[in-house]
């Protein structure tokens, strides 16, 4: 491609493009030129445009968006895989947030903080930029659903990581990633989450796989019991097979177990609605958390008026299918305080970190902002019958 009478209306707007993105986005010029060969047919004669061409049809084709404009809520917690340098009585971690934009469009984002010493919570200050993954098309699924590998190198920071929809069924957003440490029979770890692909007229759940947060892989879940939200899954297997929790009926909690990870087709409903608070709808917040009593369970109530609670129970360590106790009365409600915002009279969390005896939860307040507690396991398991 040769330059034309037009070259210097091309440098002039390539010049605005270039004072107004290089403020607000690291290696734009990367990105746009990447976008650039990826609208571009191959075998076109327009791969013989000069680099400032190359940039300015790229940036015709790339647009802003604001991914944590609307809300930042529904989160989940798991420690942080670099645990170097941190203080005695300490634990870096990794929080997961869903993050609202234009056009209700949900991505997940995240933060890096520390826990301890004591009970002090310091989130650290997220990255003044985001970056653009390098996407990648996996043999998993069907055809036409295949599974992404999400790059993301080079970032400074996690908070820096934006996981975009980028698939077809995924296109209205990735919502209420339930991030767990999983461990192997092997003693090998890695950082599973599953979360809601919402592609317009149906939902599935998707899950999450990455060991360093850098590298992730989404796939797919099917069977049954797949085409739903707010499945979590335990942090090992159970009698040699991988176990979730659900809300199938969107009534019950349900627990599922597979001997496949990406397949979901075995399971029934073991705990129901009993309280007032939870008279609507019972779920979990959050993958099973492994105590020595058991297995510690966050849940959310749904009562009168679409109040969202958080309450607990605990199941029986080797039979998780059954129920030890629950708590009576929520632990969290919304109050006049915090009530009001982008979904009214909610408080919601996505998953918590067990840190010795005290479990750090975090929360939701009106699918608006998130806020923390800490509980005492032993105050907690003491107000349960």
């Amino acid at each position: 491609m040769h330059a034309g009478p037009h070259e210097a209306e091309q440098n002039d707007e390539l010049k605005r493009v270039r004072a107004s993105l290089a403020g607000r986005h690291r290696d734009m010029e990367a990105v746009l030129e990447r976008r650039f060969h990826e609208i571009c047919d191959p075998a076109s004669d327009v791969h013989s445009a000069t680099l400032e061409q190359r940039l300015l049809i790229g940036a015709y084709f790339t647009e802003e968006y604001s991914f944590e404009a609307v809300a930042l809520f529904n989160p989940s917690m798991v420690p942080h895989p670099d645990q170097s340098g941190v203080p005695d009585g300490s634990v870096r971690f990794v929080l997961s947030l869903r993050a609202v934009g234009e056009g209700h469009v949900s991505s997940i984002t995240f933060r890096t903080g520390l826990f301890g010493p004591g009970d002090e919570i310091q989130v650290e200050p997220p990255s003044e930029f985001a970056i653009s993954p390098y996407i990648e098309l996996t043999p998993g699924g069907a055809p036409d659903d295949p599974g992404v590998r999400l790059f993301c190198r080079d970032h400074e920071d996690l908070s820096a990581v934006v996981i975009f929809p980028v698939t077809y069924r995924q296109r209205h957003g990735l919502e209420d990633l339930r991030l767990t440490q999983f461990t192997e029979d092997d003693g090998t770890t890695t950082y599973l989450g599953t979360y809601t692909a919402v592609g317009g007229e149906s939902i599935r759940q998707e899950l999450l796989r990455t060991t360093d947060f850098i590298t992730f892989e989404l796939n797919a879940l099917s069977g049954r019991y797949a085409a739903t939200k707010g499945m979590a899954l335990f942090p090992r297997r159970i009698d040699g097979n991988y176990a979730m929790l659900g809300r199938q009926d969107h009534e019950n909690i349900w627990l599922l177990q597979s001997n496949q990870i990406y397949h979901w087709d075995s399971g029934s409903a073991i705990i129901k609605p009993r309280w007032p608070w939870e008279f609507v709808q019972l779920g979990n917040c959050g993958s099973p958390i492994e105590i020595d009593e058991g297995w510690l369970v966050i849940t959310h109530g749904v009562g009168s008026v679409r109040n969202y609670c958080l309450g607990a129970c605990l199941l029986d360590k080797d039979d998780p299918a059954k129920l030890l106790a629950r708590t009576t009365e929520p632990l969290i409600v919304p109050t006049c305080m915090t009530r009001d915002g982008y979904v009214p009279n909610v408080a919601y969390s996505c998953g918590s970190l067990l840190h010795g005896r005290t479990l750090v939860l975090p929360y939701a307040v009106a699918d608006s902002l998130t806020t923390f507690a800490t509980l005492s396991i032993d105050w907690l398991l003491s107000v349960m019958e």
